[in-house]
This record gives structure tokens, sequence and C-alpha cells, in this order.
């Protein structure tokens, strides 16, 4: 009953404190990004920041994952806050004495993203722990629409502060955004999972294994894993593409090509926002079809339109970022609505992985056919994959039956709340 009766005051609580952190992180991102661009002019060196930024996730993924869910998950999150930190002060310690070397960023990127990879994993797996499971897609709407502020925010946010300010008072303002996060987690009680008999202490590939059987006995869930990995090698490359859609082929600007990240970033907040209030159809797999269904419609209609259409590319994107949250946040809470606590952080661990890996390959490949056949020509090719996704989502019938059975609501004994 504690749950029930408490879980939006713990909910918010952590959501508020990661609000104000997400943001800081991502200001601070790409502060760093407008530091490298001005101090190298190097694409080769803006590539390997964002290549440390992923890697941990997508080779370490699974060791993550077992080492949450040996832990205590509310210590992780919050000794990840303290990694992430201190690695930003880090680099403030050494900008005092001299100019900032590159190497010297990549690797305070890296162990940053190290800590990001912690402390989402343990997030996600904390998070059906506190919050009822008819309310999981609720709270991943309002996760989503978080992410949505600082997509927007960011960018603005950090060309000014760089203009006005050196780049550690950027990296203050982080490591404040990082203290607020870790005193809202440390005002919430987060209750662990209920133990397992071979759990921790049984061998490291054995709880491994354990994770992944736990997942095995949901094959709708696996399905949905290699339909993520889809959906992410075919959506990851317009982002990268998003810039040279707009001023190669619409003929646009800088200013025209913010405006199409700026749009794609309000949808995404609009449709945070409805999912957070609405919850997305009780068929939790026909919102999820809908949403790649819609994506796909968008994604194809960019591509094919005529290279006065900018006004309309504007419409799609918009569309774009208004059914991602549909998809990823409903995703999210059905791996929490059906998968043991006790086991989420090794699942989150190899989902999170899968995903990592898809975004290089899809931005390799997606470069070189884009290359082949046009920008556009790659927008409307993602939109077929797109279609191709959601038609194979509704031919494989256990992401149909996925709503068939739900798991119940886990509270510290294991039982409804």
């Amino acid at each position: 009953m504690n749950k029930q009766q408490n879980w939006k005051h713990n909910f918010f609580t952590i959501w508020a404190g990661q609000a104000v952190s997400l943001i800081t992180s991502a200001i601070l991102q790409m502060a760093i990004i407008w530091y490298l661009t001005e101090k190298t002019g190097s694409a080769m060196v803006l590539s390997m920041a964002t290549l440390v930024g992923f890697l941990p996730q997508a080779l370490g993924g699974p060791v993550i994952g077992v080492l949450v869910d040996r832990w205590n998950r509310k210590t992780v999150m919050v000794l990840a806050d303290v990694v992430v930190a201190a690695a930003a002060a880090v680099l403030t310690l050494i900008a005092f004495y001299t100019e900032l070397p590159v190497w010297v960023i990549m690797i305070v990127l890296f162990i940053r993203s190290i800590g990001s990879a912690f402390h989402s994993t343990a997030l996600n797996a904390a998070t059906p722990l506190i919050v009822p499971a008819e309310q999981l897609a609720k709270c991943a709407g309002y996760t989503q629409t978080v992410q949505s502020v600082s997509y927007i925010i960011s960018p603005a946010a950090a060309a000014f502060l760089y203009s006005v300010w050196d780049l550690n008072a950027v990296v203050a303002i982080d490591i404040i955004g990082a203290a607020i996060a870790i005193m809202a987690v440390l005002l919430v009680k987060i209750p662990g999972p209920v133990a397992r008999e071979s759990a921790a202490g049984s061998g490291f590939v054995k709880e491994l294994r354990e994770g992944y059987d736990a997942l095995k006995q949901h094959k709708g869930l696996i399905a949905l894993l290699w339909i993520g990995g889809l959906f992410i090698f075919a959506f990851m490359p317009i982002n990268a593409l998003f810039p040279l859609m707009t001023m190669d082929y619409f003929g646009g600007t800088m200013k025209e090509a913010s405006a199409a990240e700026i749009v794609f970033a309000v949808g995404m907040l609009a449709g945070g926002i409805l999912l957070g209030r609405w919850g997305g159809f009780k068929n939790r797999s026909l919102t999820i079809m809908a949403a790649i269904f819609v994506m796909g419609i968008a994604l194809f209609t960019a591509g094919v339109l005529p290279a006065d259409g900018f006004i309309a590319f504007l419409a799609c994107c918009t569309i774009m970022g208004f059914s991602g949250p549909f998809y990823n946040g409903v995703q999210v809470a059905l791996f929490q609505e059906r998968i043991e606590p006790a086991y989420l952080g090794r699942v989150f661990g190899l989902f999170g992985s899968v995903m990592a890996l898809a975004m290089p390959l899809g931005l390799i490949i997606g470069g070189m056919v884009a290359d082949q056949i046009g920008v556009n020509g790659w927008f409307m090719l993602s939109g077929v994959m797109m279609f191709a996704t959601a038609a194979l989502c509704q031919f494989i019938p256990s992401i149909r039956k996925l709503d068939q059975l739900r798991q119940p609501d886990h509270g510290e004994d294991g039982h409804s709340g």
C-alpha cells in the first residue's frame, strides 16, 4: 500500500532532479562540442567525441546490467552522478593550469558516458519498484518530455553560455545539476527487488545467463528488442543527415537547419506530454506499431518532397518527433511491466547494448547509401524500412499478444501494492 500512496511523490522527486541534471549535462555536452569545434575544426575529432559517448553502453551494457542487479540501485544512481560530476570537475582543474588537451576531453567524456550508462540502467530498473505497473507508460512519457526539453534548450543555452563564459563556468553548472539530482535520489526510498536464490554471488556468467533467461520467457519482448535495433538502424542516420537535408537538398542555411532540429524537439515534447497524460492505447503493441508507422509516413513524405518543399519538411520533422515517445516510452514501459525487477538491470543492459551497437552500423551504412542515392533518398528509404518494421510487428504473434498477460505490480515483497 505504501508504494501506491507515495509513488507520485517518489517518482516526481527523482524526475525533477533528473530533469535538472539532464539539461545541465546536455548543455555541457554541447559546450564541449563547441570547444572542440573551435580548437580543432576536425570532423574526425567530433566523430570520436560522439563515439566515446555510446561505446561504454554498446560494449559494456551486459556487464553494467549484472552489477546494477547485484548492487543497491539507489546507491548506483548516486555514485554514477558523483562520477559524472567528478569527471567534469577534472576538466575545470586541468583548465586552470593549461589549455585542455583533446585526449583529456575524450577520457572525461568516456568516464561520463560510463557513469551515464550505469545511471540510466539503474533508473530504468528502479522505476517499476516505485511506480505502479499501470502508470509506467505515462511516467515514460514524462521522461521523454524532459529529454525533449533538453534537446530544445541545450544548443542555444550552450552557445550563449560558451560565448559569455569559459568552459569552466558551464562545467560548474553541470556539477550543480548533478548535486541536485543526487539530493533528489537521497530523498526517496527505493525498495529492493525480490532476491532470487541464484542471484548475486552465483558467478558473473551465470547471473548474465539468468537475465537472458528471464527475457527468454517473454518471446514478444525478445522480438521487440530486435525490432528496436531495426528502428535505430533506420533512424540514427536521419539525426546526422538533418543538416545536409536542409542545406544541400532544400538549399537552406544554418538558420533553417536549426529550425528543423527545433521543430523535431517540439514535436517530441508534445508527444511526451500527451503520452504522460494519456498513456497510449490500452493495447501497448498497437501503440508501438502505430508510432513506427507514423514515423514511416513522415520520413517517406520528407524524402519525396520537391526541393522547394521546406515548409512541408518542417511539418514532417514535427511528426517524426511527435511519434518518437509513443515508440520509445511504451517500449521501455513494456519491459518494466513484464520483467521481474530482480532481472531488470541485466535486461536493460542488454537492451542498451543492442541499441548502441545499431547506432554506428546505421550511421555508417546510411552515410554510404545517402552518398549514392542522395540524402532525400535515404529519408524515403528509411520511411520504407519503418513501414516494413511496423508490418513485421503485426506479423509476429508474440508482439501482438504482448498485452494479453500483464506482469503484477512489484513492491518490496513482490506482491501487488
